[in-house]
């Protein structure tokens, strides 16, 4: 599993303009199931995903398409993670190896 810190590098009214397309991309990755959370950080500097376990080229390329990244307005860092303690209803999350 991975948590992603999403840092924006531009001022906010930069990265405001990419925000109706970088949301339409979360849609898309969390319907999929290839992101499960993601939501913004307080105070709002940038972002937090959390990835379920995948190869780290996938998570790679995926992060690329995102269209804060496409278009310099911030960058994504990555922590893999594994699960060992989950809350109740969150087994799944839990680490099988």
């Amino acid at each position: 599993m991975f948590v992603v810190t999403v840092t924006y590098t531009a001022p906010l009214d930069e990265v405001d303009r990419w925000r109706p397309a970088h949301g339409d991309w979360l849609n898309q990755l969390i319907s999929r199931q290839l992101l499960l959370v993601a939501g913004r950080q307080v105070p709002l500097v940038g972002g937090v995903y959390l990835a379920p376990r995948m190869p780290t080229e996938e998570l790679d390329r995926l992060l690329a398409t995102d269209p804060y990244v496409l278009n310099g307005v911030a960058t994504h860092s990555v922590v893999e993670f594994t699960p060992l303690l989950v809350a109740a209803g969150l087994e799944d999350l839990k680490s099988q190896e």
